[in-house]
């Protein structure tokens, strides 16, 4: 029996479902119940009643989220060294160190965050909502973190003062795209539509036709009617924008654009998280009470 199968089954008897993010590997994606960003994947996690085990194919801030907000549930990590490197960067030392500079200024913190930073902010953001969450708000000044790139953007687009927190925060992967690689590309396919996501410099937005989540890339691919995309964004979205748009063609504005650590989860490392119910999500009460309650307000305000 091919492991693809095996893990249907097995995901069959034990009442589970798979969850992948949209820069899984394609085998993985290919297997999951739900592709998608990692709130979107939450938020179906939570739809799904029956199900008693989340098997959460994506980095450790998403499955930690999943567990907040599906606390009757199991929910696994296939691989424990999925890491994101960008939400590494906020430290809740930093976080009070910023607190105690800007007392009375807001908190927003993007949902690439862990549990632990997430317990200390007023309200969450994903790349799709962060514009919305902002203008939300009743503030003029507002603390963001932990991606420079993104806060960047939001200032551009609110006009409201964004301090971002580290200063200097970032994802490895987007910092990978460069306009010069784009204007090669161009130069091939002249009537591309280039689609960049907002953790890419200001350079790269620059040069974009369109700014947006993976979620949001999704969408403007199949109601845009070019036929070329230049995609500035993890490797792995390519797979599931080929899938749902097969007479169009997708390139990779930079073909080394690959998250290492999204990558560490395969069929194998699947199936022995769901056979063993292994690397089990928990996060504290204490911590989860208050994340939850900041990933409330943004379901709450982007409702």
């Amino acid at each position: 029996m091919a492991l693809a199968e095996k893990i249907l089954r097995l995901k069959k008897e034990k009442k589970a479902i798979i969850l992948a993010h949209n820069y899984q590997r394609p085998e993985v994606q290919d297997i999951a119940d739900y592709v998608g960003d990692s709130i979107e994947l939450s938020g179906k996690a939570m739809e799904e009643k029956e199900a008693e085990i989340i098997v959460f194919a994506a980095v450790d801030f998403m499955a930690e989220s999943a567990a907040i907000l599906n606390s009757d549930k199991k929910v696994l990590l296939p691989s424990a060294g999925a890491r994101c490197p960008m939400a590494q960067m906020l430290t809740v030392d930093e976080i009070k160190r910023w607190r105690v500079l800007y007392p009375l200024v807001p908190l927003v913190l993007y949902v690439n965050t862990l549990a632990s930073a997430k317990a200390y902010c007023d309200v969450c953001c994903t790349s799709a909502n962060a514009v919305e969450v902002i203008n939300a708000l009743d503030a003029e000044t507002v603390l963001f973190g932990p991606d420079h790139n993104l806060a960047e953007y939001v200032q551009e687009k609110t006009g409201k003062t964004i301090i971002p927190i580290p200063e200097r925060g970032f994802c490895p992967t987007h910092l990978l795209f460069q306009p010069e690689e784009v204007q090669v590309l161009k130069a091939d396919f002249q009537d591309a539509v280039v689609m960049v996501h907002p953790e890419c410099t200001a350079e790269m937005r620059k040069i974009a036709d369109f700014i947006g989540s993976t979620s949001q890339m999704c969408r403007y691919a199949r109601e845009n009617n070019a036929e070329t995309f230049i995609v500035a964004t993890e490797e792995g979205l390519l797979h599931r924008l080929k899938r749902d748009n097969p007479s169009k063609r997708f390139v990779l504005a930079y073909e080394g654009a690959i998250c290492p650590n999204m990558k560490l989860n395969t069929l194998e490392r699947i199936y022995m998280a769901l056979k063993e119910e292994r690397h089990v999500v928990t996060v504290p009460e204490p911590i989860a009470s208050k994340a939850r309650k900041a990933l409330e307000k943004m379901f709450e305000i982007t409702r």
